[in-house]
């Protein structure tokens, strides 16, 4: 093995992000030196940007901006700033002169490292040499990685770092990464990991990633900083990291000055600016969010945790990865028309239906032919009767669940006397506020998305009596979508909640949204069907 581990402390780039880059003179200057003498290889310095510099920023312009920060620059480190592939204009950038950075690290997206190398080469034709940085590697498939390896073993650079842009990673998945790029990587590129904590397992991961190329011939590279100051949940931190390599890596990273860094500069940053592992951070970890849709919904609406993941949740997988305010919005409102506080109505609904059978009968065609099989049930059975998003003649409900409007006002118009007669249970997608006989309940408490029909009213039924913690149900009606509509269902005047007509995907989906309430059911784990239905097997 002759490969050698360095630690790249990216405070003061990284943590640009939670104070605008005003870290102060002073902080600047001294981080840098206490990095120096506690001996890290690679100190970022900052961003370079298109702006002009301003002074006790690590917003620099060109690199002599910094040069005042580096009096006493130790020759055994390496100094660098960042600049993201398409937001500097590399014409700024002067030769190299061996009095500021060394080396520029190129952040690029997914897809994007073609034109990062481009910008690269520029770089290098100037006398500075060049890191890589891939944006949301966990992204990338095979072939990409593939792709990203062979490019780079063209423009050779001083290493590629792999990036947990969201946070999102597990060991599995940076082993995947990991064993691709250093099975297709020129030996003489580096190969770094940079990793954010939305899942409290950025230190975690570090640890494994030096593990997995430790008795390689690679040069590894493992970013943090001090006290995992970092936008949103942090970064791996680097007292950590550093305790981490001097134990079980023969490294000799001088602690003392690490704990001085944090003493001096840390403790006005940690009181007056926010950063680290939280909730909300973690569920941009969940869905592999960016952290600005997170920030948003904090600071705009001061969202709670449920309302956030379900925000997040609904948004596309492309959407989650940008950040659109306009439709973030349009989320948070959407979102909120939903909210109703129906704790005491599951407490009530749960004491009713405690130790009963519940049978929900859904208004498939079977409900009416077999009309005669299903009250002989209820005779037999004497469960709890619900209807499900429609009144069918000759049936005696208890209660009927609506979950959809269109559905509650043709029951309403169509079906006027038995429509108030009966009690009924609405989900606040339907209504917010109950008329006489009814009874709220939280539609986010009945969903689980997922799936384009994730709305399903006899899937979101069974999730209410899985909510309600109901042990035993039956079910009928629940046949299952033929190729035409009238030819599914009981009424054939219901409104359509299929309007693009394909029926067999639908099909497909709500058997998949059943078997998934199946297997992750705690209580409900009884259900029956009384009528025939496609989606029983």
């Amino acid at each position: 093995m002759n490969n050698q581990i360095s630690l790249l402390d990216c405070t003061l780039r990284d943590g640009a992000y939670v104070t605008g880059g005003r870290f102060g003179e002073a902080a600047i200057r001294g981080i840098i030196h206490k990095m120096q003498d506690a001996g890290v290889d690679i100190v970022e310095c900052g961003w370079l940007k298109n702006d002009p510099y301003q002074s006790g920023t690590t917003f620099y312009h060109v690199p002599g901006d910094l040069e005042q920060y580096l009096p006493q620059k130790d020759r055994r480190r390496t100094y660098v700033a960042m600049i993201d592939w398409d937001r500097y204009d590399v014409s700024h950038l002067p030769e190299c002169n061996g009095r500021t950075i060394d080396a520029i690290r190129v952040v690029f997206p997914h897809r994007k490292h073609k034109e990062a190398i481009e910008i690269g080469n520029q770089i290098k034709e100037k006398g500075y040499k060049i890191f890589f940085q891939a944006a949301n590697t966990l992204g990338y498939s095979e072939n990409d990685l593939i792709d990203l390896a062979e490019s780079m073993n063209i423009v050779e650079p001083v290493g590629l770092s792999v990036v947990d842009t969201f946070g999102a990673m597990y060991p599995e998945d940076l082993e995947r990464i990991v064993k691709i790029l250093h099975e297709r990587l020129k030996s003489n590129i580096g190969l770094g990991f940079h990793s954010h904590n939305n899942q409290q397992l950025s230190f975690a991961l570090t640890m494994d990633f030096v593990k997995m190329l430790q008795k390689s011939e690679r040069n590894i590279i493992v970013d943090a900083s001090l006290c995992g100051m970092g936008r949103g949940a942090g970064n791996a931190t680097t007292e950590l990291v550093v305790s981490f390599l001097n134990r079980k890596c023969g490294c000799h990273y001088d602690m003392d000055a690490i704990m001085d860094a944090i003493d001096i500069y840390m403790g006005y940053f940690m009181e007056h600016y926010e950063w680290g592992y939280s909730t909300p951070y973690f569920i941009a970890g969940l869905y592999c969010c960016h952290v600005n849709n997170i920030s948003y919904l904090l600071k705009n609406h001061r969202t709670n945790s449920k309302d956030m993941r379900n925000i997040i949740e609904s948004l596309s997988v492309e959407d989650r990865r940008k950040y659109d305010y306009d439709l973030l919005e349009q989320k948070y409102v959407k979102n909120q028309s939903y909210y109703v506080d129906d704790s005491e109505t599951k407490k009530y609904l749960a004491s009713i239906f405690s130790g009963r059978r519940i049978l929900l009968i859904a208004p498939g065609k079977s409900a009416l032919s077999e009309q005669d099989k299903i009250k002989a049930y209820i005779s037999e059975k004497n469960p709890i009767v619900l209807g499900v998003n429609a009144i069918l003649p000759g049936y005696c409900y208890d209660y009927v669940i609506f979950a959809n409007p269109a559905r509650y006002e043709y029951a309403k118009e169509a079906y006027a006397e038995p429509f108030e007669s009966f009690k009924r249970i609405i989900f606040s997608n339907v209504k917010n506020i109950p008329d006489n006989g009814e009874l709220i309940i939280g539609f986010d408490n009945v969903i689980k998305r997922g799936w384009e029909h994730f709305d399903n009213a006899m899937i979101c039924s069974l999730r209410f009596m899985e909510l309600l913690s109901i042990e035993k149900v039956a079910i009928a009606g629940f046949d299952g979508f033929k190729s035409r509509y009238n030819e599914s269902y009981a009424d054939a005047f219901l409104p359509s909640l299929n309007p693009d007509n394909k029926w067999d995907e639908l099909n497909e989906e709500i058997q998949e949204m059943y078997f998934d309430f199946k297997r992750n059911a705690l209580c409900c784990k009884e259900v029956e069907f009384v009528t025939p239905s496609i989606f029983e097997s």
